[in-house]
């Protein structure tokens, strides 16, 4: 991968023709959104509406040339569309907006629909997502020592790290290997701290920005999610945590609508702003027909230097709605410069005071799944 960079790609794929234009596919300007890391490469293939069937063999044969050129190990092409744009029905002119959506193979992850999941990931006994409505709570730190916890219980745990949009495990964990492949074209996550770990983090430049639409979003979640060799008939997983996006949109929904879910845990600062959104995911979980197993308020207090708490963003908010909504609240994380440097320093804390907050946070979350 060294000698293979973003000019030796565009000038590979400038020699397949556009069959529309009769020019290569970058001069024709139809390569979108290339990510190049290591052992990997993949782009959007975005053409009109109406040639979308003509560039079907198109995607076949950049994808193929890609997976050709030296250090590749994975090449994917996803093939887009732009809608016809619709036209006003006074004055019959077309209207300037349009909308993007996958090729008809995959149209259908982008559709809300009722829930009609039908299976977990392969070797995978229980499926916990963690949400939070909106981002800043603090999710994915709670989601991991949550995931360390369950493993500090004896259990075999993975933790998908599926924020699309800001994928942390690479840096919280020090992974800088990323997954390998098995005979079946899945990935083998490496292991971390005993947790098998899977990233979006590990599918793109760590300064690359996500550009991606809902249904790429939720195209790639599934991947990460069935094409994991998370366990084995031997030893399959106990549980796997997933850290989801915040927010309440098509990646969520693509995850309970194609995934078994056997529960949900939400995050919250103690603020009613925050309780705003966390109510929101809530409501979704329960549209969607998922168990939520319990809430945790993060952010909950300061411990000064006399031990006073300073309760910076109120205190309690979270427990009560909990409480106010008949859900098990799972308990408090404080403000910790510790946990917080345990995260930057890809170090999590295994011991101590917050280690032991997280165990119990871990059982109670263990005992709402098994009972």
């Amino acid at each position: 991968m060294a000698n293979l960079d973003k000019q030796i790609v565009l000038d590979a794929l400038d020699t397949i023709a556009d069959p529309v234009t009769g020019k290569g596919l970058t001069a024709a300007g139809l390569v979108r959104g290339l990510v190049l890391s290591s052992g990997r490469v993949g782009f959007m293939l975005e053409v009109p509406h109406a040639d979308v069937t003509r560039f079907g063999p198109v995607r076949v044969a950049a994808e193929a040339l890609l997976a050709g050129l030296p250090g590749i190990e994975k090449a994917q092409v996803v093939l887009t569309a732009e809608t016809e744009a619709p036209k006003s029905e006074a004055s019959g002119h077309v209207r300037p907006e349009t909308k993007a959506k996958l090729s008809p193979q995959a149209a259908d992850q982008g559709k809300p629909k009722a829930p009609v999941a039908t299976a977990r990931p392969d070797h995978v006994r229980h499926v916990v997502v963690v949400g939070s409505g909106k981002g800043g709570v603090g999710k994915s730190t709670v989601s991991l020592n949550l995931a360390l916890g369950l493993k500090r219980l004896g259990l075999r745990v993975g933790w998908l790290d599926a924020d699309i949009y800001g994928p942390s495990a690479p840096v919280m964990l020090g992974i800088t290997t990323p997954p390998t492949f098995d005979d079946n074209k899945h990935m083998v996550p490496p292991v971390a701290f005993g947790l098998k770990v899977n990233s979006v983090g590990f599918l793109v430049d760590a300064d690359q920005a996500m550009i991606w639409r809902g249904p790429m979003a939720s195209q790639a979640l599934t991947q990460l999610l069935t094409q994991t060799a998370w366990g084995s008939d031997e030893t399959p997983l106990d549980v796997l945590i997933v850290d989801l996006p915040p927010g309440t949109g098509d990646v969520q929904l693509t995850l309970t609508q194609k995934t078994l879910i056997d529960g949900a845990v939400v995050v919250s600062t103690p603020q009613d702003m925050a309780l705003i959104d966390a109510r929101r995911a809530v409501t979704l979980f329960g549209k969607t027909g998922t168990k939520v197993l319990g809430v945790v308020e993060n952010m909950a207090y300061f411990l000064g230097a006399d031990g006073t708490a300073i309760e910076i963003f109120g205190r309690g908010g979270a427990r009560k709605m909990a409480e106010g909504l008949n859900l098990p609240f799972l308990g408090e994380v404080p403000l910790d410069p510790a946990l917080r440097q345990a995260s930057d320093d890809a170090a999590p804390l295994q011991t101590g005071v917050m280690a032991e907050r997280f165990d119990e946070m871990a059982k109670a979350l263990w005992g709402q799944l098994t009972s």
